[in-house]
């Protein structure tokens, strides 16, 4: 979901982060495994990633914190419950999702100070990555209490290095506003950015919406744009889709229905800042203007035809071309 920022853990002087499970630096594994069953987990807030699809996908580390948690924090328990289920884990669960963390919190911090071991996961995944988390995660370091990242799955970072785009720059950005109007102005806020090379944008998406979403794509960067459709990652049905946009949206439009959990990623062209600045002025606005004169025709014509030639409503486009001279005022 740019990379996932990591915290330090706040802990007694000079103790370092808690250690949970097996280590791979020093000593013989199968006695570190022992040691660290036996021992209690150390105090404080575990972010624990869970598989995304596949339950191969969970860690030796997750199942030794989540058996070993006073509590686990769950999006949804009843999704969690399963996952423990098929692991035989019988640690209590609690609520903790988009509705009710904030309440929530602050629940789980007087326990945490207390020395309580708790651990946090979502549906699917890393924790705060677009699901719930944040609110938790910011309101343990302000109580000083210490908060431990488990590494697992992650979608984006699976659909990244699998997509092969440059992963040497890459921005994360979740998912794109529902509301067409609102997708569409970060979309063209992107593209007119500045860029010394090219960029990997990545975004989840729901099924409903891909078409939309590759429709405003391609005006907005136009039919050759490079970009990577991975769907149902680590599941039966994965499916990783590569090409142009124009490619993608004939591909998937030509099926019954689309299905599955989608991960987008963009190959956002390198950009210099003059020739973003051009690009931005080419605003619709701009086009119709220009329309307008060339053309000897009103702002409806202009309009009219833009929408044939972008392949898109005029009402949709007459309401962007208000958003752009909103922003301009």
């Amino acid at each position: 979901m740019p990379s996932d920022t990591r915290n330090k853990n706040v802990g007694a002087p000079g103790a370092g982060p808690p250690q949970t499970g097996p280590r791979l630096w020093g000593g013989d594994l199968a006695s570190e495994t022992r040691e660290s069953n036996d021992s209690p987990l150390a105090p404080g807030l575990y972010l624990v990633a869970t598989p995304i699809g596949n339950l191969g996908d969970i860690t030796l580390r997750a199942l030794d914190v989540l058996r070993r948690a006073d509590r686990i924090a769950c999006e949804d328990t009843r999704q969690t419950q399963k996952l423990l289920n098929h692991f035989e884990i019988a640690t209590p669960t609690i609520s903790c999702h988009e509705h009710n963390e904030r309440e929530r919190a602050a629940e789980l911090v007087v326990a945490l100070q207390s020395g309580a071991r708790i651990a946090l996961v979502s549906d699917a995944g890393t924790p705060a990555i677009s699901d719930p988390g944040g609110w938790l995660v910011r309101a343990a370091i302000d109580a000083g209490i210490p908060v431990i990242p488990i590494p697992g799955a992650n979608a984006a970072l699976n659909a990244l290095i699998a997509s092969g785009f440059a992963a040497t720059e890459f921005h994360f950005l979740g998912f794109l506003p529902e509301k067409a109007g609102a997708r569409r102005s970060l979309l063209e806020d992107l593209a007119h950015q500045p860029r010394a090379a090219s960029a990997t944008l990545i975004f989840y998406e729901a099924p409903h919406r891909i078409l939309e979403t590759l429709a405003d794509l391609e005006s907005v960067w136009g039919p050759n744009l490079r970009i990577v459709v991975a769907r149902e990652l680590t599941k039966i049905h994965e499916e990783f889709l590569r090409g142009t946009i124009t490619e993608l949206r004939a591909t998937l439009a030509s099926r019954d229905r689309i299905r599955g959990e989608i991960v987008l990623l963009v190959e956002a062209p390198a950009q210099s800042p003059a020739s973003a600045e051009t690009t931005a002025n080419e605003s619709l606005a701009m086009r119709v203007a220009r329309m307008q004169s060339e053309e000897n025709i009103d702002e409806k014509e202009a309009l009219k035809r833009l929408a044939r030639e972008m392949g898109q409503s005029k009402s949709e486009l007459y309401r962007e071309l208000q958003r752009q001279r909103a922003r301009r005022r």
